[in-house]
């Protein structure tokens, strides 16, 4: 039997941002089980400790930065070996009634959801980490950035959309150079987020809501990461500028 596999990440090195917990997590452990060498990065030393223990294979590395310094992200980039693809899953989120939405509370959200990925990936592509035979960017955006549903979600909704939007248009500026941009928009993901939201409402308001979904569940972070490989896989190589939807149908209704 063959052992072609078009999935596969053997021979390849993947940088993938908050690695710490959650989706980021997920794509990390994915990739290397896929046989890519990763490298992580992540705010939190014991959970990116966490990571990098449940990697398989040889060859990872892991930097601590806070991707919303400049400075960290300068020294980071500095450090990076030549990549074949990017993962950028760092980002938070808000939930808030717009009226209450002040510069001070709304800006970070923009700022590490949006400005500083924009950032990361100009700096990293100006000192040419960037495999010039082939090489992959993608962003981990939300459903919110293409649909919403939920109030509150105004401004994170608007630093999702404008991921979204960043993937297209670098789609379009780096085709030239070998180099494929695609999104991934999720739905609601158990991660640590959907755990801050059960904390605030009843477990009857959580099973409802999984509910609307028409696969009657919320989604895994492997489920995403899986997504995530096939963009980063020669199996994507004529994709690009797209915005891949992981949401178990939500978007349908």
């Amino acid at each position: 039997m063959s052992n072609y596999n078009p999935f596969s990440l053997e021979g390849k090195t993947i940088f993938v941002t908050g690695a710490s917990s959650g989706i980021g997590r997920a794509i990390a452990i994915e990739c290397s089980r896929m046989g890519a060498k990763v490298v992580i990065t992540g705010r939190n030393v014991q959970r990116l400790d966490e990571t990098f223990s449940l990697l398989e294979g040889e060859g990872h590395s892991q930097f601590i930065a806070d991707l919303t310094n400049m400075n960290d992200i300068t020294d980071l980039v500095a450090k990076l070996p030549e990549l074949d693809g990017i993962v950028n899953s760092a980002g938070i989120g808000i939930s808030l009634p717009f009226q209450f939405c002040s510069f001070e509370k709304s800006y970070p959200v923009i700022d590490t959801n949006l400005v500083k990925p924009m950032e990361l990936i100009y700096r990293i592509l100006k000192l040419k980490k960037n495999n010039k035979r082939g090489f992959s960017l993608v962003f981990i955006s939300s459903i919110a950035g293409i649909f919403v549903s939920y109030p509150g979600n105004s401004v994170y909704s608007a630093a999702k959309a404008g991921i979204v939007g960043l993937a297209k248009g670098l789609a379009i500026d780096l085709a030239s150079k070998n180099i494929r941009v695609n999104s991934v928009c999720p739905g609601m993901i158990e991660t640590s987020m959907a755990d801050e939201l059960a904390a605030k409402v009843s477990q009857e308001a959580i099973e409802a809501d999984k509910m609307r979904y028409p696969l009657k569940r919320y989604g895994k972070p492997e489920e995403v990461a899986h997504a995530v490989i096939y963009l980063l896989s020669d199996a994507s190589s004529w994709v690009t500028g797209s915005s891949l939807l992981i949401d178990g149908g939500f978007t349908l209704q």
